[in-house]
């Protein structure tokens, strides 16, 4: 661990898509891990190690929080309700889970000796915008109560921002690619599902553009925001995404990985909502520059259902973060 001038981390979320990707690649470097999570996909999605703690567990439970916190280094908060309409399921739990939880996590950690507090936010903070290059000092113009939420945590957080403790956000793009706790609900991945396992993808619109980035990068990002000095990242707002492509160009890498017989359908929406998200900042600031293509994660996945790692991939609620909290009544 010489190398890592932190060596305890907290995750929230770790047993979550994104998580069971970093979780795995943090043990890999020698940290201490440990991860917060309702495991309400299972707790197989991270490998047991000598060096992981889970804590099956709500963040709601401030009294959990205080038990499990203090003595951490770092906390990766991942936790969340994570899409509109998961959220629109049930708005009095997002908003238990997404904003209430929010502050008194900070405090504890903030209290409990916890030296760096890296938020997982979102780009649809920004809401709809004209400009073609969406930049971090940009206002927010967040339209659901779930980018509205995300956008309130931003501040909370700014507040606690100080020497002894650094806060940084990121506001991810749309995250790609395999996991092992798989989402079916995004939509490179939703395109691929159906591109292998219909022969045909339906295209709402099209022309919408959506700023992607491969769930490898997305990790990668938060494995080098523990090693980098305070400096660079204290108090500070990060987009991170990589691609943005319209929706109808999704559609056509994914027909070039899987085949020419992937049957494309357009038909017309009302949602028209499109954004370019710029990742100037981090690359300019933090050296980040993905490496990962949409190309990559459509391949990866591919690969997946190849060797028949996704079985039931249009009926399985376990890949569709909404129809599971229906399934199994989240209080």
């Amino acid at each position: 661990m010489a190398d890592h001038q932190f060596s305890k981390i907290y995750i929230t979320g770790g047993g979550g898509y994104v998580g069971a990707i970093l979780v795995p690649k943090m043990l890999n470097l020698g940290y201490h891990v440990s991860v917060i999570d309702l495991f309400i996909y299972g707790e197989e999605v991270i490998p047991n190690h000598p060096n992981l703690t889970k804590i099956k567990g709500d963040i709601r439970d401030v009294a959990l929080l205080e038990q499990t916190i203090p003595g951490h280094d770092v906390v990766i908060h991942l936790a969340c309700i994570s899409n509109d309409p998961s959220f629109e399921l049930n708005p009095d739990l997002g908003k238990e889970i997404n904003l209430d939880a929010f502050e008194p996590m900070v405090q504890i950690a903030k209290n409990g000796g916890v030296k760096r507090f890296i938020y997982a936010s979102s780009s649809s903070v920004y809401g709809i915008k004209e400009e073609p290059e969406v930049t971090e000092e940009m206002e927010l113009e967040p339209l659901t109560d779930y980018s509205k939420f995300k956008a309130m945590c931003e501040v909370i957080l700014a507040k606690y921002q100080s020497d002894d403790f650094t806060t940084v956000t990121i506001r991810p793009a749309t995250v790609c690619g395999y996991s092992p706790r798989l989402r079916l609900d995004l939509v490179v991945n939703i395109l691929t599902n159906l591109a292998i396992n219909k022969g045909q993808i339906t295209v709402f619109g099209g022309a919408q553009k959506r700023p992607n980035i491969h769930i490898e990068d997305m990790t990668d990002l938060y494995l080098q925001l523990l090693d980098l000095p305070s400096e660079k990242i204290a108090g500070k707002i990060f987009n991170a995404g990589y691609e943005n492509h319209p929706v109808e160009e999704l559609a056509s890498i994914v027909r070039e990985v899987v085949g020419d017989q992937v049957e494309i359908i357009t038909s017309p929406t009302d949602d028209m909502r499109s954004y370019h998200v710029s990742s100037e900042k981090i690359k300019n600031e933090l050296g980040f520059v993905p490496k990962h293509t949409i190309d990559d994660a459509v391949k990866d996945l591919k690969k997946a259902f190849d060797e028949g790692k996704v079985p039931d991939s249009l009926t399985d609620p376990k890949y569709f973060n909404v129809k599971l909290m229906q399934l199994i009544e989240l209080k």
